[in-house]
Formats: C-alpha cells, structure tokens, sequence
C-alpha cells in the first residue's frame, strides 16, 4: 500500500523549448512556487546575480544557454515533482531526446511573439512518437507578441495536435494585464512589476462582475468577447485526450514575471499522469511491482569539478530503491550496492535512503555504467530506446600539451560517456576522432578538459558524412568491406565497427555493393 501511496504522488517531467523560448525561466519559476528555492535566478541578466538553478556549470552561466539536463526534485502541496531542465539548442537535442525516455510527461515552453520553431516541431516528434503527454505554455507575454487565437492555430497545425486553452491573456506586451484562469474560473491581475520575487494577484471568481470593469477598464469587453470564441471554437479539457497525447492543455504567462506559472503549477498536479508502465525486450514493466527495476538515461562526469564525481542518473521504474542494497547490473550480471545515492536540485545533492517509481536518482560511479544499463533484483531485462545517434561532424582530436597524456585520455573517456558526443579510432592510422550532432559541442568539451580535467586539445578538421555501425551474418562479406574500406574503418568505445561515410554518395554506393552488410544510424542495433 505505501508503495502504491508513493507512486500517486509523484509527477516527473521534463521542460522542453526551442533555444531564448524561456525554458530554464519557467523551471526556475515553478521551482520558487514550490518553495524550492527562496530567490529565482537568471539565464541573462545584468542586474541580477544569481544564475538560474538548472544551469549549474560554468560554460552555461557564461553563455547563457543550458547545456546538460539538469535534474530538480521538491514537494508541493503533498506531491513529489521530479523536474528535467533540458537543453534547447540543436547542439545539444540527443541529450533532450534521451531524457524524453525518463519523463512521464512534458511542458513545451513557446515564445508568444516566434510561435512554434524548428527544434520544438522535432521535440514534438519524439513526444508524438512516444505518445507523451503535453501541456504547452505560452511565454513572454510581457512582450509583445502574435495574436492567441493566431497562436493556437499555429499550435495545432504544427505540432498536429489539439489544443484546449487553459487560461487566456489581457492584453500583451506593455498593455499585458493577467489571464483568465479556465481552469479554476477566476481572474488574476498583475499588481506588480518585481521580476525576482513572485507578485501578488487579485482573484475575481465572477467573469460578469462589475468589480472586471473596475480593474480592467476597457479590456473588461474584449476578454467577455474572447472567451465567447474560446468556448464555441476549442474543446473542453479531456483526460484521456491528453493523458494519450491527442490534446495539450495551454497556459499563457510570463515566466519572467512569475505570471501565469502558479496556474500552470496547480493544474499540472491535477491533471499529469503518474509513474507510467515501462516496455522492455522481454515484458511491459508496471510501477506497482514490489521489485525494482531502472535504467541509466544520463551521466554525468565531474558534476562536483572538487571531487571529480561521475554521477549516473537512473530512473526508477518500479518497486522501491533502497541505500547499501544489492542490486544486478543486467549488462555486467554482477551485483552492486549504493552507499551514497543521492537526490538533486541541480548541482545539490542530497543523500536518499530510498526512492520510488518516477524518482530520479543519483549514482556515484566509477566507470560501471553506460546509458542504458538496467539495475534489477535478479531479473535479467533490457529497457530499450535510449540510442545514441550517428553523428554528423566530426574532428580529430589532438594533445595540445604531451605531458598531460593521462589527463586528456581521461577526460575523453569520461565526457564521452556522457552520450553528447562519440568518440572513435581511426583503424588506418590509429587517431582519435570525436563525432558531434552539433557544433557548439566541440566547444564544450574543448571547455571542460582544460577547466575540469587540466588537459588541452586542438581539433583537425574531417570531411566526412556520416558514421554508421555495421554488421553482417557473413564474416567474408564483412572481412572484405573492412578490407577494401580500411581507409574508412573505425571502432568505437565498445569495440563496434564504424563506417565512416566521407560523402552520401559513398554510403549509397558501399550500401549498394555490399547488400549483406547492414549500416546502422544509431548505436541501438
């Protein structure tokens, strides 16, 4: 029963947006609602000190963008809300897309004046894919922006999904003056313009009161108009639509200025769905379960850069996680046992005794685990759907300083098995090349071996197309491809054989010649 109990009151989520949408904003918003933290920081500002909670390493309080998914866990109103702060910029979407694997739901944070922009349709794509549930929260209403209506059509026609409007705005930009909350059938009005603290509103349960026409003026009309056409045009709020990802449910705020948040927080709680079933290789998984299951979705190297912590995130699937208990490691079949696991706020971690079916938990590890290990109690399963994707750019990696060899060697190892980026050795000449499905990734690592690990590297540019993982039920067949492709010919980590495609055509054509070798996109094969 307490099992059950626990699994009804956990929420976990994941944030996702295009790049400035103002993501990282409204998590830091909805943690400040929630109580867990006192003083809401920024992702760009001048005037305020404090960085955003989420956006704990260096490389992001200087650039201003998130990089690495940040986990935050805290309770509101007796529930336990597991938050995932995902990177928006394209550079950094396999990151996004593995976390999408760990969530039960997602919020999709969208900039009221750019509407829907290419990364959020691909995001979209993975939560249609995975049958997600989505709520959508319309941002930067303070500013000004398209109109709503415009807004949701463009909503519906891009993500090719229903929408069902929640609350709906006053006004935008200079002349935003709250929203209509739908939901809870009241009016909040802004009575402050303080962008730190959480402003105070004014609540009017009654759409036709006279005390509307008093605070609002000339708007009072328009919004009695507005709503009109919401009702007749948009569908009531339906569960099972949305639990199955059919309809999403939109907010309209500001994130920036606390507006709009609070709403969004207290229907979330109502509405989002609970610790969902898991598919694995051998059997659907269910959270009731009495024993555990998990998978690692993300690692992270150096999260405390003092102690050099390599930090694995697992995500619970079902029955309970218990400290300095043994549990199988399904790929190494041995058991392991967790003296410190711990629960975040970002870069803060606290130590857990025990945690359950939607939790995050942190994993101290000292090389065990790659993404997508599963721990168990002695059941031998395989959680699938967390691949790494074939990169598109690619540079060899050469020591800009000989005598920190081991320091360069490691980083690389440990930033590698983070899944951002791929590392792989050229067979002809015994190289080593770092594949990217983004640009600004090069940077980060470049960042992170010299400040975190004391180790310089310089890039040498490759002109290549693609790296496919390849396979073949004839050992002639594949003796052959590798001997007339040695050029081309590399391993990864795991010792996996690498095609590395210099040009479309090349691929077409070795795919063409060579039709007993199978050519992989992604490492899950």
């Amino acid at each position: 029963m307490e099992l059950e109990q626990e699994i009804r009151r956990r929420r976990t989520f994941a944030v996702i947006a295009h790049p400035d949408a103002g993501k990282t904003t409204l998590t830091e918003k909805l943690l400040l609602f929630g109580g867990a933290i006192h003083v809401a920081g920024a992702v760009k500002s001048n005037k305020i000190r404090k960085t955003a909670t989420s956006d704990f390493m260096e490389i992001e309080k200087q650039r201003g963008i998130s990089v690495a998914t940040s986990v935050m866990g805290f309770e509101y109103r007796g529930v336990k809300i597991n938050i995932l702060d995902t990177p928006g910029h394209q550079d950094f979407a396999e990151d996004t897309y593995r976390t999408l694997t760990a969530v039960d739901s997602v919020i999709v944070v969208i900039d009221s004046a750019k509407g829907v922009e290419p990364q959020t349709l691909k995001l979209m794509e993975v939560c249609r894919m995975r049958k997600t549930p989505v709520i959508v929260f319309v941002n930067k209403l303070d500013r000004t922006g398209q109109d709503p209506f415009d807004l949701m059509d463009e909503l519906e026609q891009q993500l090719h999904i229903h929408v069902c409007p929640m609350t709906w705005p006053i006004g935008s930009g200079s002349a935003f003056k709250g929203v209509y909350n739908l939901y809870e059938k009241n009016l909040q009005l802004f009575t402050s313009q303080e962008k730190q603290t959480i402003a105070d509103s004014i609540k009017i349960n009654d759409l036709y009161d006279n005390e509307l026409d008093n605070h609002l003026g000339e708007y009072a009309a328009k919004l009695r108009e507005n709503l009109e056409m919401v009702h007749g045009i948009y569908p009531n709020p339906q569960a099972d639509d949305y639990l199955t990802g059919k309809q999403a449910p939109v907010f309209f705020g500001s994130a920036l200025n606390n507006f709009g948040v609070r709403e969004l927080l207290d229907c979330f709680l109502d509405i989002a769905p609970t610790p969902k079933n898991f598919e694995t290789e051998e059997r659907t998984v269910h959270p009731e379960e009495p024993k555990l299951s998990g998978f690692i979705f993300k690692i992270h190297a150096n999260m405390d850069p003092n102690h050099r912590d390599r930090i694995a995130f697992l995500r619970i699937c079902s029955g309970q996680f218990k400290r300095n208990t043994n549990y199988l490691h399904v790929r190494l079949m041995k058991n392991l046992k967790f003296a410190n696991p711990t629960s975040f706020m970002a870069d803060k971690k606290l130590m857990v005794d025990e945690a359950y079916p939607g939790d995050i938990v942190g994993i101290y590890d000292t090389g065990n685990f790659k993404i997508g290990d599963t721990l168990t109690e002695g059941e031998q399963i395989h959680f699938r759907g967390i691949p790494s994707f074939s990169p598109e750019l690619f540079r060899y990696v050469e020591n800009a300083d000989p005598i920190r060899y081991k320091q360069l060697a490691k980083g690389l190892e440990q930033l590698t098995d983070e899944g951002v980026a791929q590392l792989f050795v050229n067979q002809s000449n015994n190289r080593k090349i770092i594949g990217t499905v983004g640009a600004l990734q090069f940077d980060v690592i470049q960042y992170r071996l010299e400040h975190e690990y004391g180790a310089a590297c310089t890039y040498q540019p490759m002109q290549l197309y693609k790296a496919c993982w390849i396979e073949s039920d004839s050992k002639t067949e594949m003796d052959d491809f590798k001997r007339r492709k040695w050029q081309f010919m590399a391993t990864d980590k795991e010792g996996r054989d690498v095609f590395m495609a210099e040009s479309q055509y090349a691929l077409a054509a070795s795919q063409e010649k060579f039709p007993g070798i199978r050519f992989h996109f992604t490492s899950e094969f």
